[in-house]
Parts: structure tokens; sequence; C-alpha cells
């Protein structure tokens, strides 16, 4: 074979040797870009911190069970919204869902950063949630989230001081005494004996019971204890015999509005069942008036300086057990057991529902349902939503564990009962409204609340609140008919910490 035919030949083989690799590297390309296809991937973006943990670890576990990669992203709150439009509209990397409050629920919606859920198993319902929940989810008829964590207020009290007066009460009523735990009926008997005939005439009618007999009747004691009414509540106080470190019966942040709208949420209608209609707004009536007047006939009794006082220091008095009763929000279940393991409250607790105004009137807490959204621009709704699903029902009793967040879903068991009472409060609750117009409301009114605590006339203020949110509803000067309320005649008690 000549030069020239060797070489052609050579450079056929190499020519077919560059098409093989070639190829063969195309292929492998081609392999590459499939698996990543397939590797189904979702980001969901959050934006407190307690969450990262417990949200990692269900994004591995998600990813275990059904082959879906979750990547969680940890936002500043500050304009979430805008930063998932922007995000939505303008880069690969966008949430396909989210966690935000519920009250986020209208702007979310006319955003087209929320869509209706998509829930043939009928997982929102109330077989899983309370009703509630329900209502904060839910938009103009449509369910636009599904309910994760709630926030909402209760009756916080000393357990160990209310055992004590039980104990008191008891063995005052009842004629009794304890016996100590390691004394036994001999030596009972034997100090019975050696009593003087006077101390023994005394005492000859008294009862020794066991410490175990004293225990079960102070248990039952308790609750009859614990006020059911603001009434009740100034009769405690006005009648304890407080141990020397205490310096309130009752004291709360009278100043946030989470812990002042349950004296008159009962009477107001702030957006209708589900927070969402204009047509159905009714601050300023009689019932309202006359709820806030309780209110303001409690800074009589209990000199709290508005501007000096605060939830976080509150608490800290009531840890210190300087306070027998307060209200708090689901987190002090978390904060005082960790305190309690680390030595640093050395009280038990307890949890109640928010006392009536009165035998007549009600109470109604103000409750946020931090909820998971499906972002309208996803591309894997299905999968988001079956994600959403999973944290919200399959591994919803981890959460509180994990993170100190209570669950929305009401089946969820728990070993401390507190977590329990704080669920009842939450579902007679009214959630936070979701009307963009009036979203300058809550700043409104926990103005209102510091007037009227201050001694302004309550009418005058309410009337104000009203003609605001109407305004604001309507694009329309609004004035309201002024309601003329007479004081009533009632014989309150006179009580001071002195």
């Amino acid at each position: 074979m000549s030069l020239t035919k060797r070489v052609i030949s050579a450079f056929l083989v190499l020519v077919m040797l560059f098409s093989v690799l070639y190829l063969g590297n195309q292929k492998k390309e081609e392999d590459k870009m499939a698996v990543f296809d397939n590797a189904r991937t979702l980001h969901v973006w959050y934006t407190d911190e307690a969450l990262t943990d417990y949200i990692s670890s269900m994004a591995v576990k998600y990813n275990e069970e059904h082959g879906v990669r979750v990547i969680p992203t940890l936002q500043s709150g500050l304009e979430l919204l805008q930063k998932i439009n922007e995000a939505s509209l303008t880069s690969e990397y966008y949430p396909d869902l989210y966690i935000a409050s519920n009250d986020n629920m209208e702007k979310a919606y006319l955003a087209g950063l929320a869509m209706e859920i998509s829930d043939e198993e009928g997982v929102v319902s109330l077989q899983n949630f309370p009703e509630s929940a329900m209502h904060a989810v839910t938009y103009q008829q449509k369910i636009l989230g599904y309910p994760f964590y709630y926030e909402t207020s209760a009756l916080l009290y000393n357990m160990t001081y209310l055992e004590e007066l039980a104990k008191k009460e008891i063995q005052e009523e009842m004629h009794v005494t304890v016996e100590a735990a390691d004394e036994s009926e001999a030596e009972n008997e034997e100090e019975q004996e050696d009593t003087s005939g006077e101390e023994q005439e005394e005492t000859q009618d008294v009862t020794i019971i066991s410490e175990e007999e004293m225990a079960e009747l102070v248990h039952e004691r308790v609750p009859s204890l614990i006020p059911t009414t603001f009434e009740a509540l100034l009769e405690f106080a006005d009648s304890y015999d407080a141990p020397q470190n205490v310096e309130a019966v009752f004291k709360w942040d009278v100043e946030d509005i989470f812990f002042n709208y349950f004296f008159a949420g009962n009477y107001m209608d702030i957006g209708g069942m589900c927070g969402d209609s204009k047509d159905s707004v009714d601050i300023y009536n009689e019932e309202a008036i006359r709820a806030l007047m309780v209110y303001q006939d409690l800074s009589d009794y209990f000199a709290i300086d508005a501007n000096n006082v605060e939830y976080d220091s509150v608490i800290q008095e009531f840890m210190e057990g300087k306070i027998v009763m307060t209200t708090a929000t689901t987190d002090i279940i978390k904060k005082l057991d960790t305190a309690k393991e680390n030595g640093e409250f050395v009280y038990d607790y307890g949890i109640a529902p928010i006392p009536r105004l009165n035998e007549q009137m009600d109470t109604k807490s103000l409750s946020v349902t931090n909820t998971v959204y499906i972002n309208g621009y996803t591309q894997m709704k299905e999968e988001a939503n079956d994600f959403a699903k999973y944290m919200v029902i399959q591994h919803a009793e981890d959460l509180y564990t994990a993170t100190g967040k209570v669950p929305a879903n009401k089946n969820i068991r728990y070993d401390n009962p507190n977590l329990d009472m704080f669920m009842d409060e939450y579902q007679d609750s009214a959630p936070m409204p979701k009307l963009m117009a009036i979203s300058n409301f809550w700043v409104k009114m926990e103005i209102m609340f510091e007037r009227i605590w201050n001694g302004e006339e309550v009418s005058k203020e309410l009337k104000k609140l009203s003609e605001d949110i109407k305004t604001q509803l309507t694009g329309n000067v609004y004035e309201e008919t002024y309601i003329k309320i007479e004081e009533e005649e009632e014989e309150f008690i006179d009580y001071s910490d002195d």
C-alpha cells in the first residue's frame, strides 16, 4: 500500500474514533440532562429562623419518600411578597411555595402569588383543623393555603400559688392537717399521747390525711380558683393573701393589641367571618362601647403605665413569681418549659381561657394563622401542594418539639395539657382580617386602646376609629351617629396592690 493510501486510511480511522468519542460524550451529556430534568426541585421560602432545622428535616424526608428535592430558603420578613413577586417575574429561582401569615392573603392573591389549593382529598377541612383556621385560609370562598401553625392569647397563671391557696382553704374548711412524708402512724399516735390536755382538746377535731390525699383535693380545687370573668378576677385580687414576693395579682401589656383585642373582639366585625368583606365592618356599636368601658374600668384597679410595660418584661416578672396571672401567647409554653429545665423558673404554671368580661358579656381573642401558600407562578403545582400537605398533616406532630410553634392541626396530641388549652382558645378566636384597605387598622386600634386606658371617653374614641376605617374603605368621608351610654351604677371592688 502506498504512503498516501496509508495516510488516508489512518486519517479515516481517526475521524471514526473522534466520531465515536463525540457521540458517546454527547449521549452522556444527554443522559445527565435527563437525570437533571427528572430531579424535580421545589423551592420553599420562610421568614422565621426557628423553622430552619424543621423545614430542612422535612425536605430530607420528603426527598427520600417522594423523590422530590426541596430547597428551603430563609428570607427577611420585610416586604416578603414584594421579593416573591420580583423573583417570580425576573428569576429562575423563585419559591414554589412559601410561609406567611393569613392577613397577607388578599395582597398575595391579587398579585397572583397565591392560588386556590389543589386538595382533592379534603385535607384542609374541619376534620383536621378548627373553624378559625378554615376562616383564616379562606378568601372570597376559595381556600388559598394550608394552615400551618397559629398564635393567639390565653390566661397564664402561677399554678404553685393557686395550689398553695387551695391547700390553705381546704385545711381551714375541712379542719385537716397533712401527715409528714416520713411520719409513721405509730409516731403520730405517740406524739398525740404526749400532747397536753389543752392542746389535745383544741386539735381533737382535726383530721390527719396523707400528702397524696391532700394533693388530690388540691388538684380538684384549683380549677375553681381560676377566674372565669374579669369581675371574678377583681374579687380574687381583692381577697388574695399574696406571698411576699408578689407585686401584682394581674398584669399584662395594656398597649399591645394582641393582648387587648379580646376585650371588644366579640362585638366587632372586621370583614366578616373570613375577614375579606368590605361590606361587613361593624366597629362602633353599643356592645363594643360597653366592653371597652369594662377595659377602662380595669385601669382604676391595676396601676399599669401603658408607656412602661411590654410583653417581655411582664413575662420576666411572671417567671420571677412577682405576678400571679397575665395574658400570654403560645410561645410561652416552650419558654417556660425550657426555663424550668435550666433552673431559671421554679414554679409550676397553667393556661386557661381568657376570662369573660362578666356574666353577660364575652371575650374573643385575636389569632394569626401562619399559612403555607402555593405561588401562582410555580410550574410544579402538584408537587408544591403535596409537600404543603406533608408538612401540615403527616409530620405536624414534630413541629412543636422542633420549633415551639403550635400546629393548627387540631388532631395532634401533646404531653403538656396547656397546649390543648391554647387550641381551645384558638378554636373560638377571631382570625386576622385580610383587607388591604385597612392594613393600618391595628395601629389605629392600639392608639385608641391607649387613649381609653388613660381616661379618654370610650364612645368618642371608638367612633373616631370606626369613621377612619370606613372612610378608608369607601373613599368618602364617613360620619357615625354618636352613641351615648349611661354608665350603670355598679359595685366595683376597690382593689389596689396595697
